[in-house]
């Protein structure tokens, strides 16, 4: 399963505007809490002024006990203010058209603010005549004023989220780019780049990310430019003294007599020699291969390369069946890889294929329109548990057969270095043997 990835940028945003929010929130709270405060206690004073002024006028109001006068206002509605003027028996003797005909609360003669059915009364001290003035305010008007203030104090802060979101994510962005040239940098430095990333404008905590960096892909550079001289040292010194030891043995064999029994030893000791030369190069090429010989990237073309490696196994003369490249109508297929890289990892296919090819019918090399490579031979049958183990070192498919079992690992490692796919199409039941090759990086 893939790992899936997340954003730094993304993380820290989310972060902050989750911060951002509890706390808008709860100042939200704390505004609409204080507003709702406030708005209650103008109110009340309200209530308490117009009861005190009104008290004042009802002082001189003669005393009349059957009352009941109604005060008629104009543009009295839902929302406007409601008095009355009640005796001590608990009669109104005045009232707006908007009271009710009862007084507001029962505890008219206790002054202070009281809450009725559906008014927020003031009761004022009584006159010197006795009358209680009363001025109660719909709760209509005092939830819905406490609403407009509340949202007068929030909705621009909910308004204001997806600017802060903006303004918080620009911020961010800005404070992330030198963190993105970092990132931008290393991710050039792969397999076939190992160069020191150059000086960027990078902060104290990222300068030291890339000075690690940069020591980590010089001694990279040093070991593999060192594994790599070894190897073609190797090669060169163990090449040169088989090759002088075969040529003696040739010779001495060729001076002793046909029916010589050492005759016979010599040519085994010949044989030995040229199959441990084989084994040699083969460890050779897979210890340049462990070496990172594949992580060289240039322009090649691959066609030349497998005529080149075609005729030079077809002017072997132990080389058994022929090959045959067969290249449709393209003259040229440009990848971007090491040469010495796909010449190694083709010529091991190839030689694979003509070595366990049981068919005298030539080993086909085809190249297909959508540039994948496909070698086909006639074999014998492998069981899919053999066919899986074949990329391993050291593993062959049949024991009876020479070679030394490094050929198929040497191409899997060279192919997984230069971005390639190798697939093995055979099945056990099949009698061919077809191995493709995909170069992952092609240019026009």
């Amino acid at each position: 399963m893939k790992k899936e990835t997340w954003s730094l940028a993304s993380r820290i945003v989310t972060h902050v505007m989750l911060v951002v929010s509890c706390a808008l929130f709860a100042l939200g709270m704390s505004l609409a809490a204080f507003t709702r405060y406030e708005v209650t206690e103008r109110l009340d004073n309200s209530l308490e002024e117009v009861a005190e002024r009104l008290q004042s006028v009802v002082e001189h109001i003669p005393y009349r006990p059957e009352g009941h006068d109604i005060a008629w206002l104009p543009d009295v509605g839902p929302r406007t203010l409601a008095y009355q003027v009640v005796d001590d028996a608990g009669n109104v003797i005045i009232r707006s058209q908007n009271a009710p005909l009862t007084p507001f609360v029962e505890m008219f003669r206790t002054p202070g603010f009281s809450d009725g059915r559906n008014f927020r009364v003031y009761v004022a001290s009584a006159t010197v005549l006795g009358y209680h003035v009363m001025v109660g305010e719909p709760y209509l008007h005092r939830n819905e004023a406490i609403l407009r203030a509340i949202l007068i104090s929030i909705v621009p802060l909910i308004l204001c989220l997806p600017l802060i979101w903006l303004l918080v994510r620009w911020s961010v962005s800005r404070a992330m780019h030198p963190l993105e040239q970092l990132q931008n940098a290393m991710q050039l430095r792969d397999s076939g780049n190992l160069e020191p990333i150059p000086a960027l404008n990078l902060p104290r905590e990222l300068l030291t990310i890339q000075t690690a960096a940069n020591t980590l892909l010089g001694r990279l550079a040093v070991a593999l430019k060192t594994e790599r001289a070894f190897a073609a040292s190797a090669a060169h010194e163990l090449r040169n003294p088989l090759a002088a030891l075969q040529a003696q043995m040739q010779m001495l064999a060729k001076q002793l007599d046909d029916n010589n029994e050492l005759k016979q030893r010599g040519l085994l000791i010949v044989e030995k020699i040229r199959a441990f030369g084989r084994t040699v190069e083969k460890l050779l090429q897979f210890s340049r291969a462990s070496s990172g010989v594949a992580y060289q990237r240039e322009r090649v073309d691959l066609i030349p390369v497998l005529r080149f490696l075609c005729d030079e196994l077809n002017s072997s003369p132990n080389v058994r069946p022929r090959l045959r490249i067969e290249t449709g109508n393209m003259r040229s297929l440009f990848v971007i890889c090491d040469m010495d890289a796909i010449a190694i990892l083709m010529r091991n296919l190839l030689e694979n294929a003509v070595l366990h090819s049981v068919s005298p019918e030539p080993v086909s090399i085809f190249i297909r329109r959508n540039k994948d490579i496909i070698i086909s031979n006639t074999c014998r049958p492998l069981s899919q548990e053999a066919l899986n183990k074949l990329s391993r070192p050291f593993v062959r498919g049949r024991s009876d057969t020479a070679g030394s079992g490094l050929g198929l690992a040497i191409v899997h490692q060279i192919a997984a270095q230069m971005d390639a796919s190798v697939q093995i199409l055979t099945h056990a039941q099949e009698c061919q043997f077809v191995v493709r090759v995909q170069i992952q990086k092609i240019t026009p």
